[in-house]
């Protein structure tokens, strides 16, 4: 078989599973990021905005009410990003793991190097931000990794680029 034949057979396979794939999949597995982003982080996510950035010394995951007069999701953002900072640092992600039904990438690497790695949380006018540094090239593309995940599964439109 001829490298065209390979190809060829690459791209009919390709077209197959996109013929086949199913949006109600898609749109019940975010339904279920949805639900389980609301158990997991204490807040509606429907009242929220989340925003992913990758910076060169780590990134930022930052969520905000977007009703800057919702004090209650205001209250519970700020909580819950202290709670992650606190529980991040210790090596525990279960909250991502349950959000997304899976543990996200990065995280193995994350957890092994946690004493590189630095999450600070930092309150912001409708929200809070928790910052994640880090020095260490290994360290660094886990985090990269986690955040680029993230912005896949809560579709948040945000770059996957590094900033």
């Amino acid at each position: 078989m001829n490298w065209a034949s390979v190809l060829c057979a690459g791209v009919l396979a390709s077209g197959l599973c996109l013929a086949q794939h199913d949006p109600s999949a898609h749109d019940q597995h975010m339904a279920d990021v949805k639900k389980h982003g609301t158990e997991a982080m204490g807040f509606d996510q429907d009242k929220t905005t989340h925003h992913l950035r990758l910076y060169k010394d780590g990134g930022a995951v930052e969520v905000q009410a977007n009703d800057p007069a919702d004090t209650t999701s205001i209250g519970q953002i700020r909580d819950h990003l202290k709670e992650q900072a606190k529980k991040f640092a210790a090596g525990d992600f279960g909250a991502p793991q349950h959000t997304h039904g899976q543990m996200p990438p990065g995280v193995e690497t994350m957890t092994r190097l946690r004493p590189q790695i630095r999450y600070e949380f930092q309150s912001t006018e409708s929200g809070g931000r928790l910052r994640i540094t880090t020095a260490d090239a290994q360290a660094l593309a886990a985090v990269h990794d986690f955040l680029r995940f993230q912005i896949r599964e809560h579709a948040t439109g945000d770059s996957t680029k590094v900033e």
